[in-house]
This record gives C-alpha cells, structure tokens and sequence, in this order.
C-alpha cells in the first residue's frame, strides 16, 4: 500500500502535476490522521470496557459482602434485643419486684454481662479505599452511601466504646466484688445449653440480696438499655441502609 501511494506521488511530481499533488498529498494526511483517530478511540474503548469490567467486579465483590453483612446485623440485633430485655427485667427487681426464681434472675444478670461485637464485612470497601480504586466506582449514589455506611458503623463504635467503659465500672466491678461467680456462671451455662434450670446448683439468695441493694450495679443495667437501644437502632439503619445499596448495585450491574 506504501508503494502504491509512492508510485502515485512520484508520477504527478515527474509530470508535474503540482497542484494535484499537493491535494494528494493533504488527503494522504487527512487519511493518517483519521487512521490515527481510530486506532486512539479504539483503544480508548478497550481501556473503558477493562475498567468497566473491572468495576463490575469490583460492585459484585461489594454486594457479596454487603449481603453477609445483612445476616450478621439481623443477627446481631436479636443479640442486643435480648441484652435490652434481660436489662428491663432486671431492672423490676431492683424497683421493688420480689425475686421469686433465683436462677432466671442470674439468667438475665449474667445475660446483660455477655459482650459479643458485631465486626463489618467490609474488605472489599476498604481494599477500593486503599488501593485508590473507589473512583472506578461510577454510580455516586452507590459511593455515597457506602461512605454514610461506614459513619454509621463508626458511630456505632463510638457507643460501644462508651458502654465498655461504663458497664466496666457500673456493672462488672461490683458484680465481681459481691458474689462468687462460679455457680452463677455455672447456672447461666447449663439453662443457656439446655433450657432448663440445673437445681443442683445452688446460688446464695443473700449475695443476690446485695447486688439489688447496689445502686451502682442498679446503674449499670440503666446503662445497658440506653446505649444497647442506641446501638440497635444504628445497627437497624445499617441493615436498611445495606438493602439499598445492593438495590443500587444491582441496577448497575445490568444497565449495561
């Protein structure tokens, strides 16, 4: 092909021919430059569509993660529930109810004490964080709530700090200083694996007697239903928060 326009250019400048030469040879640029552009916006789509691709994965990766995360929140909101409840009962006896079963008063004492941590799902944000590809994410609303998600989850932990610190000085310190933790801990563990109480273990109604008497442990389970309360409906925020997310995602994914 390079002969053939040689050839041609070489015979109109021997028969001098220079005017057609010269719009020869504008076209013979005209055509490179359009050649050129091709191959660029050619190119320029293959580098879109592997970012695409990528991103797409990346968006699936996060839905993935966001979907576990889900169970993990419904999960653990039943947990915290179940503090708050133990705390309420609790709290009747303290305000005057007479205690009429031992160990399921201890169930509910022993159940408040009980920390467990809800730990976010959350590799695929914090690797599109670190290695800098958030931007490939293209959807803003889809990296907006990924980002109120995370501030979410930090308030949360923010509570929790705060409930460790004071459930450390309301409620564990004189728990531990009045009774003898072991048949209560024992009490807890057989009701809790089977549902029924172990009459065998004997627990001391007069330990019992000072920890209701305590104000300071009466503050404790006060404690507990607030910020458990507050943690549980940010933990419920989360979850709705997820479902909207992986309903954006989804929407990305098949756009295309």
């Amino acid at each position: 092909m390079i002969k053939f326009f040689r050839k041609i250019r070489q015979r109109l400048l021997t028969e001098n021919k220079f005017s057609k030469y010269f719009l020869y040879a504008v076209g013979e640029i005209v055509l490179v430059v359009i050649g050129i552009l091709i191959a660029l916006q050619i190119n320029n789509n293959n580098e879109l569509n592997k970012q695409r691709a990528k991103e797409v994965q990346f968006l699936k990766n996060l839905k993935s993660d966001l979907i576990f995360e889900e169970s993990e929140l419904e999960r653990y909101i039943e947990i915290r529930e179940s503090i708050v409840n133990s705390a309420q009962i609790a709290l009747e006896h303290f305000n005057g109810k007479p205690v009429e079963n031992i160990q399921m008063f201890n169930y509910h004492t022993f159940n408040v004490g009980i920390w467990q941590e809800f730990q976010r799902n959350n590799n695929t944000f914090i690797e599109l964080l670190n290695s800098g590809n958030f931007t490939l994410i293209s959807n803003e609303s889809i990296k907006n709530e990924l980002l109120n998600l995370d501030l979410i989850h930090k308030q949360i932990i923010s509570y929790r700090e705060h409930l460790r610190n004071d459930m450390e000085h309301y409620f564990y310190d004189p728990w531990f200083r009045t009774v003898d933790l072991d048949p209560f801990a024992q009490s807890f563990v057989f009701y809790a694996n089977n549902g029924d109480f172990n009459n065998e273990i004997k627990l001391s109604m007069e330990e019992i007697d000072r920890l209701i008497n305590n104000t300071v442990f009466k503050n404790g389970f006060v404690v507990s239903v607030f910020t458990n309360s507050l943690i549980i409906d940010d933990y419920k925020k989360m979850k709705d928060l997820n479902k909207k997310i992986v309903d954006l995602i989804n929407k990305e994914i098949t756009k295309d």
